[in-house]
């Protein structure tokens, strides 16, 4: 198992693309894991990497984003940690688990030492690769889910938002967000050019924002367009694009998805 990540890793031209890759191979078996663990009676696989397992979202994700479907008392996020640990320790991987399970959103790193020595990435034994794991134990009501069948590297099954709970997700971030995060933006774009119609779960958007007490307008059917124009008319573009270049799948697409061609995508130029 450890060796084909490796195999992976070698096959790509830049460290960015080996770190990326085998991040992403960590990801799925990851949530192979959780899917024998059970874990999907209980929780639905959300956020920027259920997008891009499913939909093929053309950039890397780093973080696992879960939530609660409903409070079981089969759901424990140490068990899970725990089913983690030993399954990665038998394929072969020396890995280190920190946790927070006293919060409202459950947070966890799984950290794989040495790997990015074993790549030719770093030259630091101590230099990680890291996936962050959270899960929101009290989410916003109204999300719709949907079941997969994939292969990402090999099978996985799992429960996700479906893509409007997914959409309303993304713009709960692009409009909360205390910092900028670039890769909203480029998966705002990537949504547009996608789905030419969509239009967000506006329940579960609603619920979001009260949820955190947000103070602006909330979006409706009619205005959530024009409320994305004026987020990024007023957002640093070189933020946006400094921090998503590196999570590419294909470079050129720093030069499709700019600030003037979402702003035409949500204008419907």
């Amino acid at each position: 198992m450890k060796d084909y990540l490796l195999e992976l890793a070698s096959q790509q031209t830049n460290s960015y693309n080996k770190l990326n890759v085998m991040r992403e191979y960590l990801q799925a078996y990851t949530i192979r894991v959780l899917f024998e663990e059970g874990a999907f009676r209980t929780l639905a696989f959300i956020g920027d990497t259920a997008l891009r397992f499913v939909y093929h979202l053309p950039r890397y994700s780093e973080d696992l984003d879960f939530s609660i479907l409903k409070s079981s008392d089969r759901y424990s996020f140490l068990t899970l940690l725990n089913r983690l640990k030993k399954e990665f320790i038998l394929a072969g991987y020396e890995i280190d688990i920190s946790y927070n399970d006293q919060k409202t959103v459950q947070s966890a790193f799984l950290k794989f030492p040495k790997l990015q020595l074993e790549a030719g990435i770093s030259s630091f034994p101590d230099q990680n690769i890291s996936i962050k794991i959270e899960i929101d134990t009290n989410p916003p009501s109204s999300a719709q889910i949907q079941s997969h069948i994939i292969n990402k590297y090999f099978p996985l099954s799992f429960t996700s938002y479906d893509v409007p709970s997914l959409f309303a997700g993304k713009i709960h971030a692009l409009l909360t967000r205390k910092y900028t995060k670039g890769r909203d933006y480029f998966d705002l774009g990537w949504y547009l050019s996608r789905w030419k119609e969509i239009t967000p779960n506006f329940t579960l958007l609603i619920n979001a924002l009260k949820q955190t007490h947000y103070s602006g307008n909330y979006p409706t059917p009619e205005n959530w367009r024009q409320i994305l124009i004026r987020t990024i008319q007023k957002t640093n573009w070189k933020t946006v694009t400094d921090d998503f270049q590196n999570f590419l799948e294909n470079p050129s697409e720093l030069t499709i998805f700019t600030k003037d061609n979402i702003l035409k995508l949500l204008k419907k130029l």
